[in-house]
């Protein structure tokens, strides 16, 4: 190693040296002349009488060019710019380019060192003077083949937008996962911007909504003409079909809503006049509107003709359908801290507000979560412009500690809201520019405008939304709550940043769909087989995913003949439910022995019947007649539906036959992983032998006792070959996989044929009746995805 230079103790600081520099540059030269003697009396006598301009300049020139080298010096030798003087805390980035990041004081002299910039370039327009449009125009020439929503230019910002079903549409946001928005739902609120979603009215007498309604909705659901919806206090959610076509032909997911009867009295209004001319709103999802339509007006159809040909009916029966889309605007608010976001954003009027909802809106801050009010209910008011209030500040509940208040029951009374006047669905009369004027006359800036006479009241609905499980796995989770927001049209930003300001998160398509996985509901359309939009959407992404697999390499992308995948873009359903016959090159594999006498496949192929879905609140009473019954089951089968059809008045199927209903049949179901596994969308649902079910179940027994289980040793991960099943045993698919945040584990919702799932109940008794454990033996299926060869141990329910 070189030895150190030695230090100086004389020599300058780095600082000093800087400082001499500095001066040095700064410095003037002076030109040495002789010393003057002392001045005389008659000094002045020999001054010139002329003075010479060129030879005084001559005289000078030595100091004029110093002066001129000393400026230039000195600036040369300035090695700090107007920034890089200030402090570091006063420093900030942009203050090298911008002079308005420099103080005050100091601008003056940024802008000398500032490089002259170029003129900008002319801009010469694309269009004439003549030829110009506005803002408006250009918006909407853009939406001729889409339409934007009020909250697209806030959601265009932050969200990633696609264009589906005729709407630009927000997605997810522009994080990589969805982990804080299932927070935001679980502990706290997250909204979505559902005006997307069509809404029909239909109008007409009482008896007369109701057997079209009665016709075309769910037979295993509670008639939509109930008094509990009728009275327009509680909303309906159900399944449509078309008319007289159940359980066959399902068209949608709908949310049925009530208009309330007059109150005139200022009693409790009858709602069982059948002969009363009574309204009703229909929310669906968009691509189906047209579905929907025709089914309610075919309906509506057949039911006028009934009551023309009827000699009891006196006097004309009309039903109008109207079509509302771009008149109502819907917001979802999901989470426990939703009714406070609620509570601080709105401000109902003074004015016109019953008893019913002073009670509750007094009640609404302390509300644990929205689950505690009852389901479905409705409460129409009246609220003051959110601008006026903004910003917005959350009500703070009261201590958790304590019981959550008492919310009115629902009520007709309560449920009434101008809303359903057409004409009290107005715009907002004020700008943005006019609340401002008026804030600027505060005296105190930050308060809160007062509500003025001439100010706008906005009538709103608020709805109690739940997703909830069936009664069968009520106990694995609480669901999540919220309320649904509808509020006319015009004013979806005035109430969006008020909503939002708070720190609200906002939820696309994904972050739906991910809530419904969570509270384990099937989510419309991926988790509907059977309906015509699912086979729409899987046909686009199923193109897509085949398009990606084709410009990836060969040995870059899953070889799908080797794994025995039969449909590796699409569940293969007609193939499941016995209709086309499987591939004969991928029934080459190899395949346990004594499978085929353990369960039978669907011998039966070539049937039109299209697919329906088992569905319903009775739809576990009516598997609980169907186990066990062998060969009678079709026929059970064929007469509860026949039954259910009777009790809404619809003929009973005739060109149907017991066995073709049964065949079928899709019945949803929900795959927990035993141990291991991550199950993907369009992964294939295979049937157990018997002797690997009871290898499971002792492996399982004996792991309780000694507190370890070991998977490895009971999938046989540890061998070196695996072994890919039989096509023919794929029984069913999963419609929607992938980790639970709620849980902690993975989770699938599927389908399979009603036919193998009572198979799989005969099994399930089989393996208790030989393991000897009381009938405590759930069903056991196995789940490969599509690019996989091995298969994972799952238990499956019904969902």
């Amino acid at each position: 190693m070189a030895p150190k230079r030695p230090v100086d103790p004389d020599a300058l600081s780095g600082r000093d040296r800087k400082k001499q520099k500095l001066n040095a540059a700064r410095t003037i030269a002076v030109q040495q002349e002789p010393t003057a003697g002392p001045s005389t009396a008659n000094s002045m006598a020999r001054l010139p009488g002329v003075l010479n301009a060129e030879k005084f300049v001559e005289a000078r020139q030595y100091e004029v060019k110093a002066m001129a080298n000393a400026i230039k010096s000195a600036h040369n030798g300035a090695t700090h710019r107007v920034w890089q003087t200030l402090p570091r805390h006063l420093r900030r980035r942009a203050a090298s380019h911008d002079v308005r990041r420099v103080p005050a004081r100091l601008r003056a002299k940024a802008v000398a060192e500032m490089d002259a910039k170029p003129p900008p370039p002319k801009h010469k327009p694309k269009r004439g003077k003549n030829k110009q449009i506005s803002k408006t125009e250009e918006y909407l020439k853009r939406q001729r083949d889409k339409t934007w929503l009020e909250t697209h230019k806030w959601h265009a910002k932050r969200m990633k937008m696609e264009t589906k079903w005729g709407y630009r549409i927000a997605m997810h946001t522009s994080d990589k996962s969805f982990r804080s928005s299932h927070r935001a739902a679980v502990h706290g609120a997250i909204i979505h911007d559902a005006s997307y979603e069509s809404v029909i009215e239909m109008s007409g007498q009482l008896k007369v909504l109701t057997a079209i309604l009665d016709m075309c909705m769910d037979l295993q659901e509670v008639k939509p003409g109930a008094p509990r919806y009728t009275a327009g206090s509680r909303a309906y959610r159900g399944h449509l079909y078309k008319p007289g076509t159940y359980p066959y032909d399902l068209v949608a997911l709908v949310t049925i809503l009530w208009r309330p009867p007059v109150d005139t009295k200022g009693k409790q209004p009858a709602h069982k006049d059948e002969d009363a001319v009574r309204q009703l709103w229909i929310r669906a999802h968009p691509a189906t509107f047209d579905a929907v339509f025709d089914a309610l007006q075919t309906s509506a159809t057949k039911v006028l003709q009934m009551f023309k040909s009827g000699s009891a009916v006196e006097g004309p029966v009309d039903v109008e359908l109207v079509d509302m889309r771009g008149q109502l605007n819907i917001y979802d608010i999901m989470g426990p801290k939703s009714s406070q976001v609620l509570k601080g954003a709105l401000q109902p009027a003074a004015i016109g507000q019953s008893q019913e909802f002073k009670q509750f809106w007094s009640a609404l801050k302390d509300l644990q979560s929205p689950g505690g009010a009852v389901p479905d209910m409705v409460i129409g008011f009246t609220v003051n412009d959110p601008r006026l209030k903004f910003p917005p500040k959350n009500s703070k509940p009261a201590d958790s500690d304590q019981a959550s208040p008492m919310l009115p029951f629902p009520a007709s009374l309560l449920a009434q809201s101008p809303l359903w006047d057409e004409t009290k669905r107005m715009p907002p009369k004020f700008k943005k520019k006019d609340l401002d004027e008026r804030r600027e006359k505060n005296l105190i800036p930050g308060t809160k405008l007062q509500t003025l006479r001439q100010d706008d009241r906005v009538p709103v609905l608020l709805i109690q939304r739940s997703l909830r499980p069936s009664a069968s796995s009520a106990e694995r989770s609480d669901g999540l709550h919220g309320w649904t927001l509808i509020i006319p049209s015009g004013w979806s930003m005035p109430f969006w940043d008020s909503l939002t300001y708070t720190g609200t998160r906002v939820g696309g398509q994904r972050e739906c769909q991910v809530q419904s996985f969570e509270a384990g509901v099937p989510f419309f359309p991926k988790d509907f087989p059977t309906t015509e939009l699912y086979d729409s959407e899987m046909k686009l992404q199923a193109q897509e995913e085949e398009e990606t697999w084709n410009r990836k390499p060969p040995a870059k992308r899953p070889n799908y003949t080797k794994l025995l995948t039969r449909s590796p873009w699409r569940p293969d359903w007609d193939a499941v439910l016995g209709k086309t016959k499987p591939d004969a090159g991928l029934l080459t594999t190899q395949r346990g022995e004594g499978e085929d006498d353990d369960m039978d496949g669907v011998q039966s192929y070539g049937s039109d019947l299209p697919p329906w879905l088992v569905s319903g609140p009775k739809t576990h009473e009516m598997l609980a007649k169907l186990i066990g019954t062998g060969d009678a089951a079709p026929s059970i089968l064929f007469s509860e539906v026949n039954a259910l059809r009777a009790a809404r008045g619809i003929a009973p199927l005739t060109n149907v036959a017991s066995e073709g209903l049964m065949q079928s049949a899709l019945l949803p179901v929900r795959l927990d992983m035993a141990k291991r596994g991550s199950p993907q969308d369009n992964a294939m649902i295979h049937v157990m032998p018997d002797e690997e079910i009871m290898k499971w179940e002792k492996e399982k027994a004996k792991s309780v006792a000694e507190k370890s289980w070991d998977e490895a040793d009971t999938e046989g991960e540890g061998t070196a070959k695996i072994v890919i099943p039989d096509p023919s045993t794929v029984i069913g698919f999963v419609t929607t996989g992938h980790f639970s945040l709620a849980r902690g584990e993975f989770q699938a919702l599927g389908c399979i044929p009603l036919s193998r799932y009572l198979e799989l109940q005969q099994q399930r008794k089989r393996i208790c009746s030989r393991v000897h454990n009381n009938g405590d033996s759930s069903i056991w299926v196995q789940l490969r995805n599509a690019d996989e060869g091995h298969c994972r141990v799952a238990k499956m329910d019904l969902v």
